[in-house]
């Protein structure tokens, strides 16, 4: 067996596909590839593994459906071996392996990629994108490059930005480029649309696109005409998403069950840059995507499929109530304490009672509380999948140490904000009682020293060093004299808020020194909190 169209299309190979479990794409793939070079409607830039299984998986639904009878088209500026090693060979297609809590697995061949090419001003590929572009029917153009994919301020986009349209080399620069071009060739209107995991992404992709287009105005290389007409919001949309689904590196072990079904070319390759590229994507079943319905020359109906569309104050609710409450602040919580408990998979932390009591009652009694309800999904169903069927799901291979990194980022958001609204809804403080726990814990975790009394390595974090700093004179199993801690709980710019001065600094410091006493401390207050 082989991942080719040829192989899915054979009706002898399509019988062993479906013997070995395989859903098939239900629909004629060499007219949605003539569709989709005719009238292309859809472009995506980043080629990795959550485009792959969520979003070409969901326009595969359209297509099965009979909905859409074109697909998409993706471009890769970042890593030219995503396109020539885990696209070309298999004739655009993936094996999107789905891994569900319950032990069950779903293996679907998707099809939905009429073409992927590297994006880039230099190469022969270059020319099809401008055509694609200047063609009135392209609806939108999505991105999954990550957040850092939108910034202008380093100096290698800078020097790109001076190299100007023909020459330039990072995606947003190309991508103004192309919209110049469709500018040019009629002003057609279009939808931007970010959806990378990172807050107000439309705001952010907007940003970085205007700056550049501003810049080469001031520097003659395209017309004021063009920067007002990327600016005006019903002509060119920056849509708003808020999107949510674990997508892990492919997994080795994934890797050899497909091999066993009889499948040819499943190993994993790591390029030269970084990227780990195989022709499948192993997931977990829940996703999410939420998207600012701002689209001046339509969209797919994605909203068909699964996707919600709604209005960008619902779509910053949604995100709030991820973020504050209902996913974020829970892996935070245990992914501190798993590495202080010494555990290396999230799964494993699922068995253990006291971490799920844990984080249960950071969800359900202190966070639901003073949820942002967005109304379109509920924060309480939101928390129930977590716990019961995203965090235990042995087939994810994620890991504390993973999620630990950066922790000193995402305290303020996923912490700070649900001790503000306390405050401003004059509730009981005292009523929390995993919060303060949580602080302490990562006080307690920059000693880089676990329950057992073992030194461990801390993730990779910006401020993690002056953190550490702050917390001179305090070493592992020796009490607090007073004051010791008092520089870096009065940090806002970790905590989002002057700890030191609130009403939840005793309960911090009180926790640490509990969990500072020595081995097994950690273990102890953790149980002592949920008992």
């Amino acid at each position: 067996m082989k991942l080719n169209i040829k192989s899915i299309e054979n009706a002898e190979s399509r019988k062993q596909w479906a013997e070995k479990g395989y859903k098939l794409p239900q629909y004629d793939i060499e007219k949605m590839v003539s569709n989709t070079e005719k009238a292309c409607r859809w472009v995506h830039f980043g080629g990795g593994n959550i485009f792959r299984i969520f979003l070409a998986a969901r326009m595969q639904d359209l297509l099965n459906k009979g909905i859409a009878d074109s697909g998409i088209i993706v471009g890769e500026g970042f890593d030219a071996e995503v396109v020539e090693k885990g696209y070309e060979p298999f004739d655009n297609l993936s094996i999107n392996v789905t891994l569900k809590a319950d032990g069950t697995v779903d293996k679907e061949v998707c099809a939905s990629v009429a073409d992927a090419m590297v994006c880039s001003t230099q190469r022969p590929e270059w020319k099809r994108f401008v055509e694609i572009f200047t063609n009135p029917a392209l609806q939108m153009v999505s991105f999954t490059i990550t957040e850092k994919g939108y910034a202008t301020t380093p100096g290698y986009v800078q020097d790109d930005i001076l190299r100007g349209p023909d020459k330039c080399t990072t995606i947003c620069c190309m991508v103004v480029s192309l919209l110049n071009e469709r500018f040019k060739a009629g002003k057609h209107p279009i939808a931007v649309v970010s959806m990378d995991n990172c807050s107000q992404n439309g705001l952010k992709l907007f940003t970085g696109i205007s700056t550049i287009a501003k810049r080469w105005a001031e520097m003659g290389m395209v017309s004021e005409d063009f920067v007002k007409w990327l600016c005006d919001e019903s002509k060119v949309s920056f849509p708003w998403s808020m999107i949510d689904k674990i997508t892990p590196r492919p997994d080795p072990m994934v890797s050899e069950t497909l091999k066993k079904d009889g499948i040819e070319d499943m190993d994993v390759i790591i390029t030269a840059k970084r990227s780990y590229v195989a022709p499948f994507v192993n997931s977990e079943e829940c996703e999410y995507l939420v998207v600012e319905d701002k689209f001046p020359n339509g969209r797919p109906a994605l909203d068909k499929v699964g996707v919600y569309f709604t209005d960008r104050d619902t779509v910053t609710k949604v995100e709030r109530m991820k973020v504050c409450t209902c996913l974020n602040p829970l892996h935070t919580a245990m992914s501190v304490m798993g590495c202080l408990l010494g555990y290396t998979k999230i799964s494993d932390e699922m068995k253990d009672e006291d971490i799920v009591a844990y984080i249960k009652r950071l969800g359900y009694v202190e966070g639901l509380p003073v949820v942002t309800d967005p109304g379109i999904l509920s924060p309480k169903s939101f928390i129930d999948d977590v716990v019961y069927k995203r965090l235990p799901n042995p087939f994810m291979p994620d890991t504390p140490q993973r999620i630990a990194t950066d922790t000193s980022q995402k305290l303020a958001i996923r912490f700070g904000e649900t001790v503000k609204a306390y405050q401003e809804n004059n509730m009981d403080l005292g009523n929390l009682k995993v919060i303060p726990v949580v602080l302490a814990s990562w006080l307690r975790y920059l000693l880089a020293v676990d329950d057992n009394g073992k030194a461990f390595e801390l993730s990779p974090d910006p401020l993690a060093e002056s953190a550490h700093a702050d917390l001179a004179g305090v070493s592992f199993g020796k009490s607090l004299k007073g004051g010791e801690l008092d520089k870096i709980l009065s940090r806002e710019d970790i905590w989002g808020y002057n700890v030191l001065e609130s009403p939840l600094c005793n309960a911090v410091v009180s926790a640490f020194e509990s969990m500072n006493a020595g081995p097994g401390s950690v273990r102890r207050t953790l149980h002592n909190t949920v008992a």
